[in-house]
């Protein structure tokens, strides 16, 4: 047998720390993440649903949001409930295999939400800054490539640090010390050299921030350029108020994704890692459908209307 199969066939299980180093703290973290984890479902759901049986929402804008809560809720889905199982169960344990899918499905949806967030920047560029133009520019071919396109470009990117992880060899190291099977973690076990993953890994990373961060810089800037140009008081307010709700999304996540992926340092403790983690992979799904349906009159109307609707129906 090649030492390639030997490796292969000797896959360990690893063991999550996770916040284990906090006994005391294990239940009040599990209570905390099931509310979070349950909010995060029902108000990314939530939010799928009113704008599918919303006619007012069926616009462009709301497709793309539409998406990002999808998303997000397959986002925290991969990572919430091993999350949830290792502060209650003694065994912290997660197989190898289970440990690939785990950031093969979280890289998939973290790169998905990187380019959805851009494609909703350049959504809103177009609509204040080409409005006669709108319907041309953003037709309905263009928006469902944006999507298609992001899903693709994600999957692209699993693959890819998924097949550089596999050809990595793993010995009797295999204690990771987060909670998540992140790619920094996993390449820290390996008993092979994984320079050649970490840097795949930094310049994917790069590429991606850069990129999308170039198309929400450049339509954020021509954006705010014509709404100060704007003789609208009204007009004025309602479009700070969506870039707003774009911007306080855009800046909680690139800027855990730069802390983590393209900001690395030594001096960085694991404990910073893992609350990032926690910010990105936990906090920041449970965030977005907060920040778009407070901010807009539309979605609560329709969840009003729901509420209801549903209490006279029980009433009945």
């Amino acid at each position: 047998m090649s030492s390639s199969e030997g490796n292969r066939s000797s896959r360990p299980t690893f063991i999550l720390l996770g916040f284990s180093e906090y006994p005391g703290l294990q239940v009040p973290l599990f209570l905390i993440f099931l509310s979070i984890y349950a909010v995060t479902v029902v108000g990314n759901l939530g939010m799928i649903i009113i704008i599918k049986i919303n006619p007012k929402l069926h616009t462009i804008m709301y497709f793309f949001l539409s998406h990002l809560s999808f998303v997000d809720c397959c986002y925290s889905t991969v990572v919430t409930p091993k999350l949830l199982e290792n502060r209650v169960v003694k065994e912290k344990t997660i197989s190898f295999s289970g440990c690939i899918m785990q950031f093969s499905f979280a890289c998939i949806f973290a790169v998905t939400e990187t380019f959805m967030l851009a494609a909703m920047v350049y959504d809103h560029f177009v609509a204040v800054c080409n409005p006669l133009l709108y319907t041309t520019i953003m037709s309905q071919k263009l928006c469902v490539l944006l999507v298609a396109g992001s899903y693709t470009w994600g999957l692209v990117c699993s693959l890819t640090l998924s097949y550089f992880l596999l050809a990595l060899s793993y010995g009797e190291s295999n204690i990771i010390n987060n909670f998540i099977c992140d790619h920094s973690v996993i390449v820290s076990v390996s008993c092979s050299d994984p320079h050649i993953s970490q840097m795949l890994c930094f310049i994917i990373a790069v590429f991606n921030e850069v990129s999308s961060l170039i198309i929400i810089i450049v339509s954020s800037v021509f954006t705010f350029i014509t709404v100060m140009r704007m003789p609208s008081a009204s007009g004025c307010q309602r479009t700070f108020s969506t870039c707003a709700s774009h911007l306080t999304t855009i800046t909680i996540f690139h800027g855990t994704i730069l802390f983590l992926y393209c900001a690395p340092s030594p001096k960085t403790s694991w404990l910073s890692v893992k609350v990032a983690s926690v910010f990105y992979t936990v906090v920041i799904p449970l965030l977005n459908p907060l920040i778009y349906s407070l901010r807009n009159r539309d979605v609560k109307n329709t969840f009003r209307k729901l509420v209801v609707t549903k209490s006279l129906w029980h009433s009945i």
